[in-house]
């Protein structure tokens, strides 16, 4: 009798594990072909919305890095020009306003909890980072560029305070002496 118990539930298993094999290419299929990034799906998306006002779309967003995760999980470009000198942090929520000529106008309606740490400027495979305590986090080149930053210079950056991030953003220089 035991030795049934034992085969069912072996049997059990290996079906459980075969669906989520399944499960897992199915979704790698639908996620490739929406061009979704599947490190996207865990943005919090919740409470955002796309909708029209007067002849202007309006979409409700998740700041990723360099672009936007749309409540309707389109992706949208960011200017590097605006999310620097706004200063914007991954998972920040903003909403985008296309108005019927095709201007664009950002802005920010629920910035994410913020902490400030002092890290050094490096460039590594031609993008600019910060690194320090075992981490590393990818800067907007705009933002480097822009203000003639050079590699080794100390920077105060701005991350999400509680979830993890690939990408900080730059609060200030720190002078050096």
């Amino acid at each position: 009798m035991e030795q049934k118990k034992i085969l069912a539930i072996k049997d059990f298993i290996e079906s459980a594990e075969k669906s989520i094999r399944n499960a897992k290419k199915l979704l790698s299929e639908v996620l490739k072909e929406n061009n979704v990034d599947l490190n996207e799906v865990s943005l919090d998306t919740s409470g955002l919305s796309d909708y029209k006002s007067d002849d202007s779309k309006i979409v409700e967003w998740v700041f990723t890095w360099e672009e936007m995760l749309g409540a309707d999980w389109h992706r949208y470009p960011v200017p590097s020009n605006y999310s620097s000198k706004s200063k914007l942090v991954q998972w920040d929520k903003l909403k985008l306003t296309i108005d019927p000529s095709g201007k664009m106008l950002y802005k920010q309606i629920a910035p994410i909890e913020r902490e400030t740490k002092v890290w050094l400027l490096v460039k590594e495979n031609w993008k600019y980072q910060v690194v320090a305590e075992w981490k590393t986090y990818n800067l907007l080149t705009a933002a480097v560029t822009h203000f003639k930053w050079e590699i080794w210079d100390s920077l105060t950056i701005i991350l999400p305070m509680w979830k993890a991030a690939t990408f900080a953003a730059i609060e200030a220089v720190i002078p050096k002496e």
